[in-house]
Formats: structure tokens, sequence, C-alpha cells
């Protein structure tokens, strides 16, 4: 059987890396399950970026240490990619929040992927893909 593909938004890998509680359980829980190859996750461009810069200013953490977290990330979760026309496609949807548009829709020119898992599931109601909280995500592939 083939794995699941999901895009891992921002919110659930920040709440993973700062240990935000109460959601770093299911964002770990998240990112675990794409490391152990049960589901294979994806992140874009735009979410290396903004965990980059969050890492710096809410942990303080230095650019080496920043960076040895993203690399880290990097063997876990593939990268979507994201050109000119993913931004023309995200520029003229539906969506209120910009970035949320960028994600959705390189996730969308990716045919084959199932879900985005996200803490925002209300900012994706525009979404064609199911969108599902950390939290139901990891209850469905926990206890299928």
């Amino acid at each position: 059987m083939k794995a699941k593909r999901v895009l891992v938004d921002t919110d659930v890998v920040l709440d993973c890396l700062l240990d935000r509680v109460p959601f770093a359980n299911d964002a770990t829980a998240v990112l675990a399950l794409c490391e152990q190859g049960s589901v294979r996750g994806f992140i874009t461009p735009l979410i290396i970026s903004n965990t980059y810069y969050l890492l710096r200013r809410i942990s303080k953490a230095s650019h080496n240490d920043v960076i040895d977290k993203l690399k880290v990330l990097l063997s876990i979760l593939g990268v979507l990619p994201m050109d000119e026309n993913t931004v023309l496609i995200a520029l003229n949807s539906d969506f209120k929040d910009f970035e949320d548009a960028l994600q959705n829709t390189a996730a969308e020119q990716i045919s084959d992927i199932d879900f985005i898992v996200t803490r925002n599931v209300k900012d994706y109601s525009k979404s064609s893909l199911e969108v599902l909280h950390p939290h139901d995500f990891v209850n469905i592939h926990l206890c299928p």
C-alpha cells in the first residue's frame, strides 16, 4: 500500500520544533509518521523560509543551529516545488491569506498529495484537498 502524501503546514513544524504546548505532541507525532515512512510528508520553500525566520526570532537560536534543525527536517520531509505558475494561481485564488494560497496551490499542483495537515483548518476551506488538524490526522493514522 502506498504511503499517504501530506503537506505539513508551518504551524505544525513550529509546534514540534518550538515544543509549543499543547500542540507539540500531535505535531511531533505527525513528523514521526513521516520519519517512519508510514506517511510521506512535504513542505514548501516558503515553509522553510518562515520556519527559519521564526526560529531565529522566537527561540533566539543562532543561524547555524537553525540551519542544522532545517537539515534534519529536510531529512524527514520532501519539498514541493513553487514557481511562477504557483504564484499566479495563488494570486487568483479565493483564499483570503496569500501564504495559505501559496501552500495550497503547491500541494494541489502535485496530483498525489492526499492531505494538508494544519491547525488552521478553516483557512484552507477553499482547498480541493482534504485538510486535517494534526490531532485528527494522527488519530486516523495511528488508529485506522
